[in-house]
């Protein structure tokens, strides 16, 4: 048996840096990609809750009326009051990019055991490597048909805007107006794309314990299996608040309380570039009736 020490040039990168590349893989699936997973679906699950955060006002609305205000409020002051909101994007879209790349590689390179060893482990490790190619097929189409604008994948060619963002979400998760097959499909989609991707998170949020060394023993690991657990719980619940949230919202109705809002704050109502066939007289705008500053 040779004694010949390997080079250094002979290994490969990922295989010289691997434990510092691994806890890069893991930090950027925590920051910032779960940061923004999290506040993404605290603020779209308000499409649920946020009649009870106009904190009394807004009393003679609706449960959905309510819900459509405050989510729209949030949006509006996303786009036009937080600074540098294209550096943020630019981060995020790298460190998916960074966080995809480098787990396909490993997804590949890597073997699982669910065939011989039907351990939890095993399955979750198949499961995570699933549910990260799932994963960003959906962000992409998520992203691409709103953000990007490409209405030709969307039921019924709508477009997002944040002019009116939870109409248009509305109608592009029903496929229309009234709710069809083929918006069925997008929001069964949807379930799919996001369910999956909140296991990779808390999954994942598991596993980067353990990778930089902060879970050592069986018992910790255990414990804070039961920790991410309970996170993974609270984000699939958002999660799928979210999507019934707007898939049982009325546009039109939507499109009323967005309108009253800008009427509410002395804004010029932007130009809608949906539902053009409709005759849409917006809601009261009192302060009793709508949320304050």
């Amino acid at each position: 048996m040779s004694n010949t020490p390997v080079s250094q040039s002979s290994v490969s990168f990922l295989d010289r840096h691997h434990l510092l590349l691994r806890r890069l893989h893991s930090l950027s699936g925590i920051v910032p990609i779960g940061v923004f997973l999290i506040a993404h679906l605290v603020t779209n699950s308000s499409i649920m809750w946020g009649k009870v955060g106009l904190r009394g006002d807004g009393a003679d609305m609706s449960l959905a009326e309510g819900g459509a205000f405050y989510f729209h409020k949030e949006v509006v002051w996303i786009n036009n009051s937080i600074p540098h909101l294209l550096l943020i994007e630019l981060t995020l879209w790298a460190a998916i990019a960074f966080h995809s790349v480098l787990g396909f590689v490993y997804a590949f390179s890597g073997r699982s055991n669910t065939r011989n060893y039907g351990y939890g482990a095993n399955w979750r490790y198949t499961l995570q490597r699933i549910s990260g190619y799932i994963g960003i097929l959906f962000i992409f189409y998520h992203v691409a048909t709103l953000r990007w604008g490409w209405s030709f994948l969307v039921p019924g060619g709508t477009t997002w805007s944040h002019h009116y963002a939870a109409s248009t979400l509305a109608l592009s998760l029903r496929g229309g107006t009234e709710i069809t097959l083929a918006g069925v499909l997008v929001s069964a989609f949807y379930f799919v794309g996001i369910t999956l991707l909140v296991f990779h998170f808390a999954n994942g949020l598991w596993t980067s314990a353990i990778t930089w060394g902060l879970t050592v023993s069986q018992r910790a690991q255990q414990q804070w299996g039961y920790a991410c657990a309970a996170i993974g719980t609270g984000l699939m619940l958002a999660a799928w608040a979210s999507l019934l949230g707007f898939f049982l919202l009325d546009p039109v109705q939507a499109t009323r309380v967005e309108q009253a809002y800008y009427q509410k704050y002395g804004q010029p109502i932007p130009k809608r570039h949906h539902l053009t066939d409709q005759n849409i007289t917006p809601l009261k705008t009192e302060p009793s009736t709508l949320g304050k500053n």
